[in-house]
Protein backbone atom coordinates (compact mmCIF):
# COMPACT_ATOMS: atom_id res chain seq x y z
CA UNK A 1 0.00 0.00 0.00
CA UNK A 2 1.24 3.89 -0.27
CA UNK A 3 0.28 5.54 2.36
CA UNK A 4 1.81 3.72 5.19
CA UNK A 5 0.51 6.55 7.55
CA UNK A 6 -3.20 4.80 8.05
CA UNK A 7 -3.97 3.19 11.07
CA UNK A 8 -6.58 0.57 12.65
CA UNK A 9 -9.52 3.01 13.22
CA UNK A 10 -8.67 5.32 10.37
CA UNK A 11 -11.79 5.82 7.93
CA UNK A 12 -9.75 5.33 4.59
CA UNK A 13 -10.87 5.35 0.98
CA UNK A 14 -8.72 1.95 -0.78
CA UNK A 15 -8.08 2.84 -4.74
CA UNK A 16 -7.82 -0.30 -6.62
CA UNK A 17 -7.70 -1.13 -10.70
CA UNK A 18 -11.01 -2.19 -10.60
CA UNK A 19 -12.94 -0.56 -8.14
CA UNK A 20 -12.69 1.88 -4.80
CA UNK A 21 -13.41 1.32 -1.50
CA UNK A 22 -14.33 3.02 1.84
CA UNK A 23 -14.18 1.79 4.96
CA UNK A 24 -12.85 1.51 8.44
CA UNK A 25 -9.07 0.26 8.34
CA UNK A 26 -9.11 -2.60 10.56
CA UNK A 27 -5.88 -4.57 12.32
CA UNK A 28 -3.92 -6.38 9.29
CA UNK A 29 -4.16 -10.29 10.12
CA UNK A 30 -2.05 -11.28 7.06
CA UNK A 31 0.87 -9.51 5.24
CA UNK A 32 -0.96 -9.57 1.76
CA UNK A 33 -3.93 -8.52 2.66
CA UNK A 34 -5.75 -5.21 3.83
CA UNK A 35 -8.84 -5.25 5.80
CA UNK A 36 -11.17 -2.51 6.09
CA UNK A 37 -14.68 -2.51 7.83
CA UNK A 38 -17.43 -1.23 4.93
CA UNK A 39 -20.45 0.72 5.94
CA UNK A 40 -22.33 -2.28 5.87
CA UNK A 41 -20.67 -4.09 8.97
CA UNK A 42 -19.05 -6.59 6.66
CA UNK A 43 -14.90 -6.66 6.62
CA UNK A 44 -13.47 -6.80 3.01
CA UNK A 45 -9.88 -8.28 2.51
CA UNK A 46 -8.35 -6.81 -0.42
CA UNK A 47 -4.90 -8.38 -2.35
CA UNK A 48 -2.34 -5.31 -1.50
CA UNK A 49 -1.19 -5.87 -5.14
CA UNK A 50 -4.20 -4.28 -6.78
CA UNK A 51 -4.08 -1.22 -4.45
CA UNK A 52 -2.98 1.74 -6.48
CA UNK A 53 -3.67 4.24 -3.33
CA UNK A 54 -5.02 4.80 -0.01
CA UNK A 55 -6.42 7.93 1.04
CA UNK A 56 -6.73 8.93 4.34
CA UNK A 57 -10.69 10.64 4.51
CA UNK A 58 -11.00 10.56 8.74
CA UNK A 59 -8.24 9.80 11.34
CA UNK A 60 -9.79 7.96 14.02
CA UNK A 61 -8.79 9.75 17.55
CA UNK A 62 -7.14 8.24 20.12
CA UNK A 63 -9.31 8.64 23.47
CA UNK A 64 -8.86 7.51 27.34
CA UNK A 65 -12.56 6.30 27.88
CA UNK A 66 -13.37 8.29 31.65
CA UNK A 67 -15.61 6.93 34.09
CA UNK A 68 -18.13 9.73 34.98
CA UNK A 69 -17.51 10.66 38.59
CA UNK A 70 -21.67 9.88 38.78
CA UNK A 71 -20.53 6.25 39.00
CA UNK A 72 -18.18 5.84 41.35
CA UNK A 73 -18.66 3.16 44.23
CA UNK A 74 -21.01 3.53 47.14
CA UNK A 75 -21.07 1.39 49.80
CA UNK A 76 -25.13 0.97 50.48
CA UNK A 77 -26.22 -0.40 54.21
CA UNK A 78 -28.79 -3.37 53.55
CA UNK A 79 -26.96 -4.55 50.32
CA UNK A 80 -24.60 -8.00 50.39
CA UNK A 81 -21.43 -7.77 49.11
CA UNK A 82 -20.29 -9.33 46.23
CA UNK A 83 -16.93 -9.92 44.81
CA UNK A 84 -16.08 -10.09 40.78
CA UNK A 85 -13.09 -11.83 40.22
CA UNK A 86 -12.05 -12.00 36.30
CA UNK A 87 -10.39 -14.55 34.59
CA UNK A 88 -10.86 -13.08 31.35
CA UNK A 89 -13.17 -14.16 28.46
CA UNK A 90 -16.14 -12.70 26.50
CA UNK A 91 -17.91 -11.76 29.63
CA UNK A 92 -15.04 -8.59 30.88
CA UNK A 93 -14.64 -7.33 27.02
CA UNK A 94 -16.32 -4.96 24.75
CA UNK A 95 -14.75 -4.79 21.27
CA UNK A 96 -14.02 -2.21 19.76
CA UNK A 97 -15.32 -1.90 16.36
CA UNK A 98 -13.56 1.17 15.14
CA UNK A 99 -10.22 -1.15 15.45
CA UNK A 100 -11.61 -4.38 15.79
CA UNK A 101 -9.60 -5.01 19.20
CA UNK A 102 -11.27 -6.44 22.38
CA UNK A 103 -11.32 -4.11 25.42
CA UNK A 104 -10.98 -5.28 28.63
CA UNK A 105 -13.67 -3.74 31.31
CA UNK A 106 -12.13 -4.97 34.74
CA UNK A 107 -12.52 -2.31 37.35
CA UNK A 108 -15.65 -1.84 39.89
CA UNK A 109 -16.48 1.58 38.20
CA UNK A 110 -16.16 0.03 34.54
CA UNK A 111 -18.15 -2.86 35.67
CA UNK A 112 -20.81 -0.40 37.00
CA UNK A 113 -20.59 1.24 33.09
CA UNK A 114 -21.35 -1.55 31.47
CA UNK A 115 -24.02 -3.13 34.00
CA UNK A 116 -25.34 -0.34 36.08
CA UNK A 117 -28.16 -2.31 37.54
CA UNK A 118 -25.92 -4.34 39.65
CA UNK A 119 -25.02 -1.65 41.76
CA UNK A 120 -28.98 -1.50 43.30
CA UNK A 121 -28.49 -5.26 43.75
CA UNK A 122 -25.06 -5.54 45.85
CA UNK A 123 -22.07 -3.55 46.87
CA UNK A 124 -19.56 -4.60 43.96
CA UNK A 125 -15.89 -5.68 44.49
CA UNK A 126 -14.36 -6.48 41.41
CA UNK A 127 -10.86 -7.10 40.42
CA UNK A 128 -8.41 -8.71 37.66
CA UNK A 129 -6.89 -12.12 38.09
CA UNK A 130 -5.92 -12.58 34.82
CA UNK A 131 -6.76 -12.18 30.83
CA UNK A 132 -6.65 -15.49 29.38
CA UNK A 133 -8.37 -17.45 26.98
CA UNK A 134 -10.38 -20.29 29.16
CA UNK A 135 -9.26 -23.24 26.99
CA UNK A 136 -5.23 -21.77 27.99
CA UNK A 137 -6.18 -22.87 31.02
CA UNK A 138 -4.25 -25.14 33.81
CA UNK A 139 -4.29 -26.44 36.92
CA UNK A 140 -2.39 -23.92 38.22
CA UNK A 141 -5.28 -21.20 37.74
CA UNK A 142 -7.48 -23.32 39.11
CA UNK A 143 -5.53 -23.02 42.35
CA UNK A 144 -4.94 -19.28 42.00
CA UNK A 145 -8.39 -18.98 41.74
CA UNK A 146 -8.90 -21.01 44.53
CA UNK A 147 -6.64 -18.71 46.88
CA UNK A 148 -8.11 -15.38 45.37
CA UNK A 149 -11.62 -17.22 47.06
CA UNK A 150 -10.27 -17.42 49.99
CA UNK A 151 -8.90 -13.93 50.07
CA UNK A 152 -12.31 -12.50 49.44
CA UNK A 153 -13.72 -15.11 52.29
CA UNK A 154 -11.67 -13.43 54.53
CA UNK A 155 -12.83 -9.83 53.76
CA UNK A 156 -16.19 -10.78 54.65
CA UNK A 157 -17.70 -11.08 51.33
CA UNK A 158 -21.36 -12.30 50.91
CA UNK A 159 -20.47 -14.33 47.92
CA UNK A 160 -18.30 -14.23 44.58
CA UNK A 161 -18.36 -14.20 40.89
CA UNK A 162 -16.02 -15.42 38.44
CA UNK A 163 -16.06 -14.79 35.03
CA UNK A 164 -14.23 -16.46 32.40
CA UNK A 165 -14.61 -17.33 29.02
CA UNK A 166 -17.32 -20.04 28.33
CA UNK A 167 -15.12 -23.28 27.10
CA UNK A 168 -14.05 -24.78 29.46
CA UNK A 169 -16.11 -23.08 32.20
CA UNK A 170 -17.08 -26.76 33.16
CA UNK A 171 -13.62 -27.82 34.41
CA UNK A 172 -13.54 -24.63 36.18
CA UNK A 173 -16.65 -25.56 38.15
CA UNK A 174 -15.79 -29.18 38.68
CA UNK A 175 -11.90 -27.81 40.29
CA UNK A 176 -13.13 -25.30 42.68
CA UNK A 177 -15.92 -27.91 44.15
CA UNK A 178 -13.51 -30.25 44.61
CA UNK A 179 -11.01 -27.73 45.91
CA UNK A 180 -12.53 -25.71 48.39
CA UNK A 181 -13.69 -27.88 51.05
CA UNK A 182 -16.07 -26.49 53.46
CA UNK A 183 -17.19 -23.47 51.52
CA UNK A 184 -19.18 -20.95 53.53
CA UNK A 185 -20.56 -18.66 51.01
CA UNK A 186 -21.41 -18.96 47.03
CA UNK A 187 -19.03 -18.61 44.45
CA UNK A 188 -20.74 -18.60 41.07
CA UNK A 189 -19.34 -18.68 37.74
CA UNK A 190 -20.58 -16.57 34.88
CA UNK A 191 -19.59 -16.39 31.41
CA UNK A 192 -20.89 -15.08 28.18
CA UNK A 193 -21.52 -16.18 24.24
CA UNK A 194 -21.16 -13.06 22.99
CA UNK A 195 -19.28 -9.73 23.99
CA UNK A 196 -20.84 -7.42 26.94
CA UNK A 197 -21.60 -4.64 23.82
CA UNK A 198 -23.21 -6.30 21.28
CA UNK A 199 -27.36 -6.36 20.87
CA UNK A 200 -27.30 -9.97 21.51
CA UNK A 201 -24.99 -10.36 24.39
CA UNK A 202 -25.84 -12.60 27.31
CA UNK A 203 -23.56 -11.27 29.94
CA UNK A 204 -25.66 -8.46 31.48
CA UNK A 205 -28.47 -10.89 32.15
CA UNK A 206 -25.97 -13.88 33.41
CA UNK A 207 -24.16 -11.27 35.67
CA UNK A 208 -26.74 -9.43 37.00
CA UNK A 209 -28.83 -12.82 37.61
CA UNK A 210 -25.98 -14.22 39.38
CA UNK A 211 -26.07 -11.22 41.60
CA UNK A 212 -29.62 -11.72 42.44
CA UNK A 213 -29.27 -15.11 43.16
CA UNK A 214 -26.16 -14.20 45.62
CA UNK A 215 -28.32 -11.39 47.02
CA UNK A 216 -31.90 -13.22 47.50
CA UNK A 217 -30.43 -17.03 48.66
CA UNK A 218 -28.66 -18.89 51.35
CA UNK A 219 -27.02 -20.90 48.68
CA UNK A 220 -23.27 -21.67 49.59
CA UNK A 221 -21.81 -24.27 47.01
CA UNK A 222 -19.86 -23.58 43.76
CA UNK A 223 -22.50 -23.15 40.63
CA UNK A 224 -22.85 -21.74 37.00
CA UNK A 225 -25.10 -19.05 36.16
CA UNK A 226 -26.13 -18.80 32.49
CA UNK A 227 -29.25 -18.64 30.24
CA UNK A 228 -31.75 -20.82 30.59
CA UNK A 229 -32.98 -20.60 27.30
CA UNK A 230 -32.34 -18.64 23.73
CA UNK A 231 -35.04 -15.85 25.25
CA UNK A 232 -34.07 -12.84 27.27
CA UNK A 233 -36.25 -13.96 30.68
CA UNK A 234 -34.18 -16.60 32.85
CA UNK A 235 -31.15 -18.07 34.06
CA UNK A 236 -30.75 -21.34 35.35
CA UNK A 237 -28.17 -22.11 38.36
CA UNK A 238 -26.23 -25.35 37.23
CA UNK A 239 -24.63 -27.73 39.63
CA UNK A 240 -20.55 -27.42 39.13
CA UNK A 241 -19.97 -30.96 39.13
CA UNK A 242 -22.75 -31.93 36.43
CA UNK A 243 -22.92 -29.24 34.17
CA UNK A 244 -21.72 -29.13 30.20
CA UNK A 245 -21.31 -26.95 27.74
CA UNK A 246 -23.64 -28.75 24.93
CA UNK A 247 -23.73 -25.83 22.14
CA UNK A 248 -20.70 -23.63 20.68
CA UNK A 249 -22.84 -20.57 20.46
CA UNK A 250 -26.08 -20.77 21.75
CA UNK A 251 -26.93 -18.95 24.95
CA UNK A 252 -28.32 -21.37 26.40
CA UNK A 253 -25.07 -24.01 26.08
CA UNK A 254 -24.97 -25.03 29.69
CA UNK A 255 -26.85 -28.25 30.58
CA UNK A 256 -27.26 -30.07 33.24
CA UNK A 257 -25.85 -33.49 32.71
CA UNK A 258 -28.56 -36.80 34.73
CA UNK A 259 -29.90 -34.30 37.05
CA UNK A 260 -31.67 -30.90 37.64
CA UNK A 261 -30.77 -27.42 38.01
CA UNK A 262 -30.61 -25.42 41.64
CA UNK A 263 -32.65 -22.87 40.78
CA UNK A 264 -34.27 -20.77 38.02
CA UNK A 265 -33.41 -16.57 38.36
CA UNK A 266 -36.14 -14.36 36.77
CA UNK A 267 -34.18 -11.50 35.08
CA UNK A 268 -36.93 -8.61 35.09
CA UNK A 269 -37.91 -9.23 38.36
CA UNK A 270 -35.03 -10.64 40.25
CA UNK A 271 -37.39 -13.46 42.10
CA UNK A 272 -35.55 -17.16 42.42
CA UNK A 273 -37.21 -20.37 42.50
CA UNK A 274 -35.37 -23.48 43.53
CA UNK A 275 -35.96 -26.32 41.23
CA UNK A 276 -34.08 -28.21 43.31
CA UNK A 277 -34.11 -27.43 47.60
CA UNK A 278 -30.88 -30.03 48.53
CA UNK A 279 -28.63 -27.35 48.64
CA UNK A 280 -25.25 -26.45 51.08
CA UNK A 281 -26.30 -23.22 52.84
CA UNK A 282 -24.75 -20.53 54.23
CA UNK A 283 -22.72 -20.97 57.57
CA UNK A 284 -19.87 -18.32 58.91
CA UNK A 285 -18.77 -20.96 61.41
CA UNK A 286 -17.77 -22.98 58.57
CA UNK A 287 -13.85 -22.59 57.65
CA UNK A 288 -12.56 -22.86 54.09
CA UNK A 289 -9.70 -24.90 53.46
CA UNK A 290 -8.07 -25.16 50.00
CA UNK A 291 -7.00 -28.80 49.04
CA UNK A 292 -5.37 -27.77 45.96
CA UNK A 293 -4.67 -29.47 42.65
CA UNK A 294 -0.74 -30.75 42.01
CA UNK A 295 0.39 -28.90 39.03
CA UNK A 296 2.92 -31.04 37.87
CA UNK A 297 0.24 -34.25 37.60
CA UNK A 298 0.26 -35.87 33.80
CA UNK A 299 -3.58 -36.69 33.73
CA UNK A 300 -5.24 -37.69 30.34
CA UNK A 301 -8.79 -38.22 28.34
CA UNK A 302 -8.55 -40.87 25.40
CA UNK A 303 -11.80 -41.38 23.44
CA UNK A 304 -12.77 -44.54 22.37
CA UNK A 305 -13.45 -44.80 18.53
CA UNK A 306 -13.31 -47.38 15.56
CA UNK A 307 -10.53 -48.59 14.31
CA UNK A 308 -8.64 -47.57 17.57
CA UNK A 309 -4.10 -48.09 17.93
CA UNK A 310 -2.69 -49.34 20.82
CA UNK A 311 -0.20 -46.35 19.87
CA UNK A 312 -3.13 -44.31 21.05
CA UNK A 313 -3.01 -45.61 24.50
CA UNK A 314 0.90 -46.02 25.02
CA UNK A 315 1.30 -42.12 24.38
CA UNK A 316 0.05 -41.57 28.03
CA UNK A 317 2.70 -43.79 29.65
CA UNK A 318 4.40 -42.45 32.45
CA UNK A 319 0.96 -40.34 33.21
CA UNK A 320 -0.06 -40.58 36.62
CA UNK A 321 -4.29 -40.50 35.51
CA UNK A 322 -5.71 -41.54 32.41
CA UNK A 323 -9.80 -41.22 31.53
CA UNK A 324 -11.29 -43.74 28.92
CA UNK A 325 -14.50 -42.24 27.36
CA UNK A 326 -15.87 -45.23 26.83
CA UNK A 327 -18.92 -46.49 24.89
CA UNK A 328 -22.18 -47.31 25.65
CA UNK A 329 -22.23 -48.61 29.51
CA UNK A 330 -18.34 -48.65 29.50
CA UNK A 331 -16.83 -50.45 26.96
CA UNK A 332 -13.69 -50.02 24.54
CA UNK A 333 -12.34 -52.23 21.19
CA UNK A 334 -10.32 -54.74 23.33
CA UNK A 335 -11.46 -58.02 21.96
CA UNK A 336 -10.05 -59.79 18.82
CA UNK A 337 -13.50 -61.23 17.48
CA UNK A 338 -12.21 -61.87 13.65
CA UNK A 339 -8.99 -61.77 11.26
CA UNK A 340 -9.52 -57.48 11.33
CA UNK A 341 -9.52 -57.52 15.05
CA UNK A 342 -5.97 -58.21 16.18
CA UNK A 343 -5.47 -54.44 17.10
CA UNK A 344 -7.87 -54.64 19.79
CA UNK A 345 -5.64 -57.49 21.73
CA UNK A 346 -2.76 -55.04 21.33
CA UNK A 347 -5.03 -52.01 22.79
CA UNK A 348 -6.10 -54.48 25.84
CA UNK A 349 -2.52 -55.25 26.44
CA UNK A 350 -1.69 -51.68 26.17
CA UNK A 351 -4.01 -50.45 28.98
CA UNK A 352 -3.03 -53.31 31.18
CA UNK A 353 0.60 -52.61 30.94
CA UNK A 354 -0.39 -48.69 32.00
CA UNK A 355 -2.27 -49.84 34.99
CA UNK A 356 0.69 -52.34 35.54
CA UNK A 357 3.17 -49.15 35.60
CA UNK A 358 1.08 -47.46 38.24
CA UNK A 359 -1.27 -45.04 35.64
CA UNK A 360 -4.65 -44.86 37.33
CA UNK A 361 -7.16 -45.81 34.53
CA UNK A 362 -10.38 -44.52 35.02
CA UNK A 363 -13.80 -44.99 32.54
CA UNK A 364 -16.20 -42.30 31.74
CA UNK A 365 -19.56 -42.81 29.71
CA UNK A 366 -18.85 -40.83 26.63
CA UNK A 367 -22.69 -40.54 26.11
CA UNK A 368 -23.04 -37.77 28.72
CA UNK A 369 -26.17 -39.16 30.25
CA UNK A 370 -26.67 -42.56 31.83
CA UNK A 371 -24.67 -44.29 34.31
CA UNK A 372 -21.81 -47.04 33.55
CA UNK A 373 -22.68 -50.89 33.72
CA UNK A 374 -19.39 -52.25 33.55
CA UNK A 375 -20.72 -55.61 34.54
CA UNK A 376 -23.36 -56.11 31.61
CA UNK A 377 -21.31 -57.17 29.03
CA UNK A 378 -18.09 -59.06 28.74
CA UNK A 379 -15.95 -55.88 27.76
CA UNK A 380 -16.78 -54.30 30.44
CA UNK A 381 -16.03 -57.01 32.77
CA UNK A 382 -12.87 -58.16 31.60
CA UNK A 383 -11.63 -54.41 31.51
CA UNK A 384 -12.65 -53.73 35.19
CA UNK A 385 -10.77 -57.12 35.89
CA UNK A 386 -7.20 -54.94 35.03
CA UNK A 387 -7.82 -52.59 37.13
CA UNK A 388 -10.15 -49.86 35.02
CA UNK A 389 -11.86 -47.94 37.39
CA UNK A 390 -15.65 -46.01 37.36
CA UNK A 391 -18.19 -48.70 37.11
CA UNK A 392 -21.61 -47.70 38.26
CA UNK A 393 -20.38 -43.66 37.60
CA UNK A 394 -22.83 -41.08 36.14
CA UNK A 395 -19.73 -38.12 36.20
CA UNK A 396 -18.89 -36.56 32.31
CA UNK A 397 -15.50 -36.99 31.19
CA UNK A 398 -14.58 -33.55 32.63
CA UNK A 399 -15.61 -33.78 35.91
CA UNK A 400 -13.92 -37.47 35.26
CA UNK A 401 -10.63 -35.71 34.70
CA UNK A 402 -10.89 -33.16 37.44
CA UNK A 403 -11.57 -35.45 40.08
CA UNK A 404 -9.32 -38.08 39.57
CA UNK A 405 -6.61 -35.21 39.20
CA UNK A 406 -8.04 -33.95 42.36
CA UNK A 407 -8.03 -36.87 44.23
CA UNK A 408 -4.55 -37.84 42.71
CA UNK A 409 -3.46 -34.48 44.61
CA UNK A 410 -4.98 -35.03 47.77
CA UNK A 411 -4.97 -38.75 48.50
CA UNK A 412 -2.72 -42.25 48.19
CA UNK A 413 -3.49 -44.69 45.35
CA UNK A 414 -5.20 -46.86 46.91
CA UNK A 415 -7.71 -44.48 48.50
CA UNK A 416 -8.01 -42.34 44.80
CA UNK A 417 -9.07 -46.39 43.95
CA UNK A 418 -12.09 -46.02 46.57
CA UNK A 419 -12.94 -42.73 46.18
CA UNK A 420 -13.44 -42.14 42.19
CA UNK A 421 -16.88 -43.84 42.15
CA UNK A 422 -18.11 -42.59 45.59
CA UNK A 423 -19.87 -39.02 45.74
CA UNK A 424 -17.80 -36.76 47.12
CA UNK A 425 -19.25 -33.19 45.82
CA UNK A 426 -22.48 -34.17 43.98
CA UNK A 427 -20.55 -35.23 40.98
CA UNK A 428 -22.31 -38.61 41.15
CA UNK A 429 -26.21 -39.05 41.03
CA UNK A 430 -27.58 -41.31 43.79
CA UNK A 431 -31.08 -41.58 41.26
CA UNK A 432 -30.94 -41.20 37.90
CA UNK A 433 -35.26 -41.27 36.81
CA UNK A 434 -34.37 -40.49 33.19
CA UNK A 435 -36.78 -36.94 33.58
CA UNK A 436 -33.46 -35.22 33.22
CA UNK A 437 -32.68 -36.24 30.06
CA UNK A 438 -31.66 -33.07 27.70
CA UNK A 439 -33.33 -30.83 30.28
Amino acid sequence: MKNSKTEPGDMVEIVTDAENYIGVMMPQVHEDTAIIKLKTGYNLGIDKKTIKDVKLLEKHPKETPKTPKEQALSHKKGLKTVSILHMGGTISSAVDYKTGGVIAKFSPEEMLNLFPEIKEIANIRSRFVRQMMSDDMRFAHYNIISKEIEKEVKAGVDGVIITQGTDTMHYTSAALTFILECLPIPVILVGSQRSSDRGSSDAAMNLICACHFIAKTDFADVAICMHKDMEDKKCFILPATKTRKMHTSRRDAFRPMDTQPWAEVDYDTGNVTFINKDHKKKDPSRKLKLRLIDENLKVGILKVHTNMYAREVEAYKGFDGLVIEGTGLGHAPITKSDEFTGENAKIFEAIKELIKKGTVVVMAPQTLYGRLQMNVYSPGRKIQEIGVLGNGSDMTPETTFIKLSWLLSNYKKDEVKDLITKDLRGEISTKVSGDEFLV
